[in-house]
């Protein structure tokens, strides 16, 4: 058995996918049979953390005559279809504003720059997130300070903001981590206390919902002052290419966003009114989100119910903590992440890979602990919660094109580590 397992190795996905009669060859018909851990392998499609290609293929048709629509029109920049998925996701969020740019960064850049926070000015935000949240504060010379999370939700954990405020603070970035919401009922009243900016770092939230202790229920990118998210091509509703927006209620913050985005240009061509940059979402990005945003909900609910299959395969291994949830969120599921105690996380990971499983750690060190950010001061030990999570946290594949076989497989794998 070792032998003929070592022999699928050595034949890659792609080459077994088209070659599927000479592969069968090369194994002996009693493992063949349909309950054959070596059948449901080879029947298997490649599991990947994100299927893009079969999620493209679900929506071919509706995506290449979107593209080919723009070709024909060859309106590559500030096209219709920027302006009208601007319209479409303003509506889907709930707010007044979406402006659309680049990137997810210099959505978070703009936004700074927008709310005109000057050098030396702080900004309360997570040690646990992707660099992007803490990069653009230091890009505008203002200064990070950092908090630490919910061990349950991964999130900035509010009852620590009052330690860290100063007459300095001018805005928190709270972090939409992995699909689920900030505690932002607490984290709004604090700001409002203090006034102070909110900027929602909704890059990996879109589309959740958060509703508050008076019963009223807002989408995450409503919660602020001013909003960001990526359309990186992984996350929920993704393009294919790099691609950002900005959300807000705000009128006179949307118009300056705009004109910042366009090298801060005024309503007049070639009259500038304040520093901009040059971050626009093209054409072909917003036309080929237009098709997916019509899907966005069908992609949660098809993550939702991938993380119901792991929360029931796996919360009652002793090892393994499933993610926890906000009660007063949804989630979106952009990562379905364990906790992985007893010193197991790195040897469940091997597992997986030997078995062809992908998973990875999201995040592996604090942010106060990487190289770039040594001079802000911290040092290990001042964030505990967020240190000891960097050692658990395992993320498994969750994506909208999953199947039950698959899911099977990846359960049964996980399950027969601990065993």
């Amino acid at each position: 058995m070792k032998a003929y397992f070592n022999t699928m190795r050595t034949i890659s996905t792609y080459s077994y996918q088209r070659n599927k009669v000479a592969f069968y060859k090369l194994l002996p018909a009693d493992l063949l049979l349909s309950s054959s851990p070596v059948k449901i392998l080879c029947s298997m499609k490649e599991i990947k953390m994100v299927d893009l290609h079969d999620q493209y293929l679900q929506h071919r048709d509706e995506i290449n005559k979107a593209i080919q629509d723009v070709l024909d029109s060859t309106a590559f920049i500030k096209g219709p279809p920027v302006k009208e998925f601007e319209q479409e996701l303003a509506k889907y969020i709930g707010v007044k504003h979406c402006i659309a740019c680049g990137n997810g960064t210099d959505a978070l850049q703009v936004a700074m720059m927008a709310l005109d926070l000057q050098p030396g000015d702080e900004v309360i935000t997570t040690p646990f997130t992707f660099i992007a949240t803490i990069e653009v504060i230091k890009l505008l010379k203002l200064k990070p300070v950092l908090v630490d999370i919910d061990p349950h939700t991964f999130n900035i954990d509010p009852a620590k903001l009052e330690t860290v405020v100063s007459n300095r603070t001018k805005a928190i970035v709270p972090v939409h981590l992995f699909g689920q919401t900030a505690d932002m009922e607490k984290i709004n009243s604090f700001a409002k206390s203090h006034q102070l900016f909110i900027i929602e770092d909704n890059a990996q939230a879109i589309g959740a919902c958060y509703t508050f202790a008076d019963g009223s229920v807002l989408k995450a990118g409503a919660l602020g002052d001013i909003a960001c998210t990526s359309f990186f091509p992984s996350k929920n509703l993704g393009a294919y290419g790099d691609g950002g927006a900005m959300f807000t209620n705000d009128d006179k913050l949307a118009a300056q966003m705009r004109s910042m985005i366009n090298h801060g240009m005024s309503k007049e061509r070639y009259y500038y009114d304040q520093v901009g940059v040059n971050s626009r979402l093209d054409t072909l990005q917003a036309a080929i989100l237009r098709v997916k945003l019509q899907h966005l909900d069908e992609y949660i609910k098809a993550r939702q119910k991938v993380a119901t299959i792991y929360d029931g395969a796996f919360e009652n291994i002793d090892l393994l903590k499933i993610p926890g949830r906000n009660p007063d969120s949804t989630h979106v599921f952009h990562q379905y992440t364990l906790q992985v105690s007893g010193e197991k996380r790195d040897g469940l990971r091997q597992h997986l890979t030997e078995k062809k499983i992908p998973a990875m750690i999201y995040y592996p060190v604090s942010l106060h602990l990487q190289k770039a950010y040594l001079d802000l001061a911290y040092k290990k030990g001042d964030f505990p919660v967020t240190e000891e999570i960097c050692t658990k946290v395992l993320s498994l594949p969750v994506h909208t094109e999953m199947d039950g076989e698959q899911l099977d497989y990846i359960t049964s794998s996980v399950i027969e580590y601990f065993n």
